[in-house]
């Protein structure tokens, strides 16, 4: 990726994007159960389009049965997005959304939710 250090940062950047795209996730995917929606169809026609990824493809539709017992833990989730915050410090950065889903991650592990995987923003907005 570059220089030392440069693999380390690319890794930032992907949790940042990560962060910001499980929150978006949670809230479509809330929003569709609410109205009533077969979400099962509608994650196989939005995963063909822009909204499509990997979160949604392999998370979706466990997030719509509030399974959340696989994947990347939140307590390895908050840890990264820590270090990502630190960084943005040193850099410059603004990371806004990073920092309002870090303080949703940690609502999850007040719920005792600390090695569910990182779809379970979910259970915030499904649950209150």
């Amino acid at each position: 990726m570059g220089d030392s250090g440069a693999g380390q940062l690319t890794k930032m950047v992907n949790q940042i994007c990560i962060a910001g795209l499980v929150q978006g996730l949670s809230e479509g995917v809330n929003f569709g159960v609410k109205a009533g929606l077969d979400m099962e169809k509608v994650l196989d026609v939005i995963s063909k389009g822009a909204a499509g990824s990997w979160q949604m493809e392999n998370r979706g539709s466990t997030m719509t049965q509030n399974k959340f017992d696989f994947g990347f833990a939140v307590d390895w989730m908050r840890k990264d997005l820590g270090i990502c915050l630190e960084e943005s410090k040193r850099n410059g950065a603004r990371l806004p959304v990073t920092a309002l889903v870090d303080q949703f991650y940690a609502q999850v592990q007040e719920r005792g939710g600390n090695r569910w995987d990182t779809s379970s923003l979910i259970d915030l907005l499904a649950r209150g």
